[in-house]
């Protein structure tokens, strides 16, 4: 706080600044909502010092996550570059099916062995920073994170992201028990190296750091936001060991801004607001009634199984949906082809999750977003012609994804740092994503991650479900 005594101005913030007088008009800093003092999860040194080995340990993590995830790809579909959805497209159609098959039999294995002897440890992170005090369990978020990454890179349809969040998370989580933060600074770090997670694997620095504050601890105070950016910041260059520097979608085209799309950007962010709800409803269901116990070990290979035959005739279904989204910003894919995919992704995503597995959501929801907006805009231009299918597509995955995250600022950055595009169609993109996120709100109010979160009346043997 800042107080005057004697007539001389006192400068009392903690941190205490090194300027102790006030400006020559007296009016104090902290006046900005933003600035004031760092609260319960103080910035001392031995913090920052634990921020920047999370930024570390993050990186690592996630080259070593991304590393297991491609060698997946190459011995189930012989995957070593360019695009994974033609390397399953150049596989036989039994191939599929026995590679998925061979995931559901490899997780549903794994998992119940993780959840039935290592039950009682906690890996979720979302629930330890909103809920708890940041606890994460090293060993069991690393077991789950790997098996994750394998069923992920053999061809299930869950996001990639979730393994390398939770593991940014754990190293928070651990750093925090060597420098003995208290449990303030715990979340904070947690939430930190979370965010960090998403930044490394993806080249999303700015994203990653958004994304913690807005979405993991719900404050852009600068206290938050400085944390937030070194570990993301830190994260993302040390992935850069392994993982590549550019886009994660290349060769964007630089679209341009029409009255057509702006139009259509105001009726779109309404279609994409409600069916975000009905989505994130979907999720939250499966999520709730998803295989435990020993039904995992019939219901995995199951549901493993329905997505393999799906898959024999849509290819692009396998895997977290990264090329379907990337074909879909470069304007390729007919109508009926965007119309099937759009249909089936959330679909063969909420059947996985149904069965016990363990991942993300983020890029098959942005997936959807950009399938959907594709098809709803090559459906657009024949009404008002002129303005590419890909930046239809580019509105709808930042309308998607920052209405079902409830946090549109996260969705609408993370959608330019992934494509390194979209700067021209900034006021497109924020109106759909305004309007699509404020329908979610008032209709309903969950997103891809409360709606994840476990009732509380679970047993502890049972997986909280990774996000």
């Amino acid at each position: 706080m800042e107080r005057k005594r004697g007539g001389e101005s006192e400068r009392q913030r903690v941190p205490a600044p090194l300027i102790r007088r006030r400006i020559a008009s007296g009016r104090g800093a902290m006046e900005q909502p933003n600035v004031t003092h760092d609260g319960e999860a103080r910035l001392t040194p031995r913090f920052w010092v634990a921020v920047v080995l999370t930024g570390v340990a993050t990186g690592l993590l996630g080259d070593f996550l991304m590393w297991i995830l491609k060698l997946a790809e190459h011995q189930g579909f012989h995957y070593t570059s360019g695009s994974f959805q033609d390397s399953v497209a150049a596989a036989s159609r039994l191939r599929r099916v026995v590679s998925l098959l061979v995931a559901s039999v490899i997780g549903a294995v794994s998992w119940y062995l993780i959840r039935r002897f290592l039950g009682r440890e906690k890996s979720e992170i979302d629930d330890a920073v909103w809920n708890g005090d940041g606890e994460l369990s090293p060993r069991r978020s690393l077991l789950t994170s790997i098996v994750s990454e394998v069923v992920i890179g053999l061809g299930a349809s869950i996001g990639r992201e979730a393994a390398p969040k939770l593991m940014g998370g754990a190293s928070g989580s651990v750093l925090s028990h060597w420098f003995d933060l208290t449990p303030a600074q715990k979340r904070l770090l947690v939430a930190c190296g979370g965010g960090a997670g998403l930044a490394a694997v993806y080249n999303v620095p700015l994203g990653g750091a958004i994304f913690t504050a807005e979405v993991l601890y719900g404050s852009f105070a600068l206290p938050v936001v400085m944390p937030a950016l070194a570990t993301s910041l830190i994260a993302t260059m040390v992935a850069w060991l392994y993982l590549p520097r550019g886009a994660t979608y290349t060769d964007i085209p630089n679209y341009r801004f029409s009255g057509s799309l702006m139009v259509w950007s105001l009726v779109a962010g309404v279609v994409i607001g409600l069916l975000a709800v009905f989505y994130v409803r979907l999720i939250g269901w499966v999520s709730h009634y998803r295989a435990r116990g020993l039904h995992i070990l019939w219901a995995m290979p199951l549901a493993f199984v329905v997505v393999g035959v799906i898959g024999c005739w849509y290819p692009q279904l396998f895997g977290n949906g990264k090329d379907m989204a990337h074909d879909a910003f470069l304007g390729i894919g007919g109508v009926g082809l965007l119309f099937a995919l759009f249909a089936l992704k959330p679909f063969v995503t909420a059947l996985t999750l149904s069965s016990g597995a363990a991942g993300g959501v983020f890029t098959p929801f942005l997936a959807t977003g950009a399938l959907l907006g594709g098809f709803l805009g090559a459906a657009w231009v024949h009404l008002w012609p002129g303005t590419p299918v890909g930046a239809f597509a580019l509105v709808g995955a930042a309308a998607m994804i920052g209405a079902s995250m409830q946090a549109p600022l996260a969705g609408l950055v993370l959608v330019m740092e992934l494509t390194h595009d979209g700067f021209s169609l900034m006021i497109p993109m924020m109106a759909a994503t305004a309007i699509a996120t404020f329908l979610v709100r008032q209709i309903d109010g969950y997103s891809i991650y409360s709606a994840r979160l476990p009732s509380g009346r679970e047993p502890g043997a049972e997986e909280t479900p990774m996000v």
